[in-house]
């Protein structure tokens, strides 16, 4: 977690200034330069608009409070999502719109330069690499883009996003080395040309903010000139960036969530990031060491399986309140206020120009504690449950002259609609909601829902309700000195992620019922809502003046009018039906590793022949360079083959390798198996690789064999499982690193074979070197049909790489989006991996035996045919040969489902060459 770079001192130092793009590392075009008027900070007042490719040009800047886009105050809302993780372009929309729908305003986009580059001098933006596409689906769906291209990344991909190639290759990554800014100045050329054409201030997109990857002072200089002269003009982010960028790490729950977001708040902060909004799936060898299984974030508020998870209602909340009430981009630090218990902590606010105050009250004991406040000249009862915060608010304005004296929940929202004043409070179950409005002439208030309860006294209106658990209460004020009819909401935390509100062209909406606001639309008389419906569910909408009928997924809803001043369905809107997921059955089975064999022809194989290497990773004296990276096998299993002449009387091989997290060695002599070795958590070196030796003695009959034919030949195979790069030592070895014997000293002659060329499709990290992948086996449309057929579970035993293969049709219906989930289970004592792949696409790796759990690899819809097409699942089993090996059972999952969605385009599935 990371509260915030701006200094108090810095803090103060701004104070009354505008600080353009330099403060951001770079200058801002001429039109980009507020023209406020004013002397001083930019007064609150309404937010700019939702963001649009428009045409139009926009001036964006920052001073000490917030981003002001077009002279307007915008505190920005940001989750970030990896395009890279979710290997389906459709889905991409579906992402976007849930993301905005859920307060977001921008998404903070990482780009994985390995995901692009194959090679030196090779590039691909097409398919699930379409930045562009990616970028003008943000535009479309409202977001603003924060552009985080790296060279390096982290998040937690292998080499932290640096390509494969680039491990192998002169010169040190993230450092002023001529060779290293040769290779980064190409790739972030290549990203500029696309985000140079989607930049808000030309309005030809939504790119906002363009964050760079400079850890020191002399790079950044030369970086701010190469991205102006390359056409980026929007302010750049980076890491000495003097502004307050607060970024949230993996949280816990939602308790630690809001605690940590409404610090931030608390610190000034109005540019935040949410790491991660959506987490995603790290598939094929995408994932660094560090990542345990291929889902990235399970934390995340949006799952892998694009569903909302219970961290979801504080980020909700506190997105559209950033979204919808003004007043918090300009806050600055008030007078100091005490709890009665000093178990409570409480950090004060005000805005300056509104006068509206905020008090962020944070519990960090192991109890509940119920304290007094002093808020807003009352000594105000609340209480603030074990490690949770909550933010309270005083003097905020509600609309025709009400303001709020305070309150024991958390506003969320306060919008006009029409006519009306919408103002909505959020709490938890169980709670007792108290909010007191200052009201200029005495309220007309009515209680339009049965468990709210109000009192009017000495100018206060005082409203109470008991929070239930998924319940909206209303409220209806209206005094005879105005025409505007304020309308209270108050819900838990269930209910508020029922609540949508939708900024259109022509006014704002707030809608109620659905578990998914998608788009709104106003034609006429008529509003057209679109959306996703889990369970039965009720509708209730609140519009501009002259809207009269509503629509839903493009059908008319019958609606009457409500007390509430809302539009109300008549019957509630339809959940999603009932989907039935077939049986995993037709099983074919082929065993293979033929490489262990020694009259297999390994002619053309790389010759490991190499004595000099740029790894960090010492070659060992008088021993090849045997480095997998060195012969181009940058990801995936990699294959030796190494002849011996004068080992008669060898005893043992001791074969010393190097790899991420997870990896594994197999060797064999002359095709007999040798053994098996892993990895284990004592092998980790601190900096995401893992060293090991194999120690393998011969056994007797093959040392007896060895000297009947002293003159002989012997072939030594060894597939390892490197696996992935670590982010930091990058350029650490990966594969076999040295080899020695006992007993005798043979001379070895090595070759080495890893994954055949690039897919041009699926992209350089999906698949790796084993005989299967190299010959297609995990593609659709590959002739299986000489296969074993076996059912499941499988219960083999022998040391290699066996593979299963099956095809299963889904009938999904068109209008209802399923996300589905292939689980392998196994017995503990079955200590395997699977390599998993779905139409050829790799999604994983599944660790059986006694570290392995049951889990879920979610199938992206687009890659996955869920319209009466056939699926291909192909798992290829890598087992020791010490215990029975799977799979065990495989099976779909239905991880959830709702009716609406997006339209999918599914994603290119190339079959084998022919």
């Amino acid at each position: 977690m990371e509260l915030s770079r701006l200094s108090r001192r810095a803090f103060s130092a701004l104070a009354g200034t505008t600080v353009l793009g330099l403060s951001l590392g770079g200058s801002v075009s001429s039109q980009a330069l507020p023209r406020s008027g004013v002397r001083g900070p930019v007064p609150t007042g309404p937010p700019p608009g939702p963001p649009g490719a428009d045409g139009v040009r926009h001036r964006v800047a920052l001073d000490r409070y917030s981003l002001l886009v077009d002279g307007r105050r915008l505190t920005l809302w940001s989750g970030e999502m990896h395009p890279f993780r979710l290997p389906s372009p459709s889905l991409w929309r579906d992402v976007l719109q849930k993301m905005r729908a859920y307060g977001y305003n921008a998404v903070s986009v990482r780009l994985a330069w390995n995901q692009h580059s194959p090679a030196p001098g090779e590039y691909d933006f097409t398919g699930v690499r379409d930045l562009d596409l990616f970028l003008r689906t943000a535009a479309e769906t409202r977001m603003y883009v924060v552009l985080r291209p790296g060279p390096y990344i982290g998040a937690d991909v292998d080499a932290g996003g640096l390509p494969g190639w680039l491990t192998a290759a002169e010169g040190r990554a993230r450092t002023a080395d001529p060779a290293y800014l040769r290779h980064a100045d190409e790739w972030l050329s290549r990203v500029n040309a696309v985000a140079a054409r989607h930049q808000y201030t030309r309005g030809t997109g939504t790119v906002l903010l363009y964050q760079v990857d400079a850890p020191r002072r002399a790079r950044l200089s030369r970086l701010h000139d190469k991205l102006r002269a390359e056409g980026i003009d929007v302010p750049l982010l980076h890491a000495g960036t003097p502004v307050a960028w607060g970024e949230v790490e993996r949280t816990r729950d939602a308790a630690e969530a809001r605690r940590v977001h409404l610090a931030h708040l608390a610190h000034g902060i109005t540019l935040h990031n949410v790491h991660t909004a959506f987490g995603g799936t790290s598939w094929g060898w995408l994932a660094a060491p560090s990542a345990p299984t291929p889902t990235y974030d399970p934390t995340a508020a949006i799952d892998e399986a694009r569903r909302p998870t219970d961290k979801m209602a504080p980020l909700h909340q506190l997105g559209q309140l950033l979204r919808n009430v003004p007043d918090f981009t300009r806050m600055e630090e008030a007078r100091r206020v005490r709890a009665a218990d000093a178990r409570i902590k409480v950090r004060h606010l005000a805005n300056p120009d509104t006068g509206t105050h905020a008090y962020v009250v944070r519990n960090d004991s192991a109890t509940d504690v119920t304290s007094k406040v002093p808020m807003g000249g009352t000594d105000v009862e609340v209480t603030v449950p074990a490690r949770d915060a909550k933010l309270f608010a005083t003097g905020l304005h509600l609309g025709a002259g009400r303001k709020l004296a305070y309150a024991t929940v958390q506003p969320m929202l306060s919008m006009s609609v029409g006519r009306l004043d919408i103002a909505a409070f959020v709490g938890r179950a169980g709670e007792m909601a108290h909010l007191v409005l200052d009201c200029p002439h005495e309220p007309w208030p009515t209680r339009l829902d049965e468990e709210a309860a109000w009192v009017y006294d000495h100018g206060k209106l005082h409203v109470t309700v008991p929070l239930e658990e998924n319940r909206l209460t209303r409220v209806r004020v209206r005094s005879g000195k105005s025409d505007r009819t304020l309308i209270l909401l108050v819900a838990d935390d269930a209910a508020s992620l029922r609540l949508w509100p939708y900024e259109t062209p022509s006014g704002r909406v707030l809608v109620h019922g659905p578990a998914l606001l998608r788009d709104v639309a106003l034609d006429g008389a008529t509003i057209r809502l679109t959306g996703d419906t889990v369970e039965e569910c009720p509708l209730e909408v609140w519009a501009p003046r002259g809207i009269t009928d509503v629509t839903w997924n493009g059908g008319a809803v019958g609606t009457s009018g409500s007390r509430a001043h809302s539009l109300l369905a008549v019957r509630p809107l339809p959940g999603v039906p009932e989907l039935v997921l077939p049986a995993l059955d037709g099983w074919r089975r082929r065993a293979e590793n033929p490489e262990s064999a020694p009259g297999y022809d390994d002619s053309g194989w790389a010759v490991a022949d190499r004595r000099t290497s740029y790894s960090t990773t010492p070659v060992p004296d008088g021993q090849p360079v045997l480095f997998a990276d060195d012969y181009g096998f940058h990801y995936g299993d990699v294959w030796y083959r190494g002849r011996l002449s004068g080992g008669a009387d060898l005893e043992s091989v001791s074969l010393s390798y190097s790899t991420g997290a997870r990896g594994m060695l197999m060797a064999w002599l002359d095709g007999e198996p040798l053994g098996t070795h892993r990895v284990g958590r004592e092998d980790d070196d601190g900096e995401g690789t893992w060293t090991a030796t194999a120690r393998f003695r011969l056994p007797e009959e093959t040392r007896e064999a060895l000297g009947k034919e002293p003159g002989a030949s012997r072939v030594l195979s060894v597939l390892v499982r490197r696996t992935q790069h670590g982010q930091d030592a990058y350029q650490a070895a990966r594969g076999l690193t040295s080899v020695a014997f006992e007993g005798a000293s043979p001379k070895v002659a090595w070759r080495i074979q890893g994954a055949a060329a690039p897919d041009p499709v699926r992209g350089p990290l999906n698949h790796g070197g084993l005989f299967g992948e190299r010959h297609g086996w995990y593609l659709p449309g590959y002739d299986d049909g000489g296969w074993e057929p076996v059912s499941l579970p499988r219960a083999d035993r022998r040391q290699g790489v066996t593979w299963y293969r099956t095809t299963f049709r889904l009938d999904v219906p068109p209008d209802v989006d399923a996300s589905v989930g292939l689980v392998l289970d196994d017995d503990r004592d079955r200590d395997y991996r699977a390599q998993v792949f779905l139409n050829g696409w790799n999604l994983g790796e599944y660790e059986g035996g006694p570290a392995g759990e049951p889990h879920a690899f979610v199938l992206p819809n687009g890659v996955l045919r869920t319209r009466a097409a056939a699926n291909t699942l192909a798992i290829a089993v890598l087992a020791g040969g010490e215990a029975a090996s799977g799979p065990g059972t495989v099976r779909l999952k239905l991880l959830g489902g709702a009716a609406g969605g997006v339209p999918v385009k599914p994603v290119t599935s190339p079959g084998p060459r022919r």
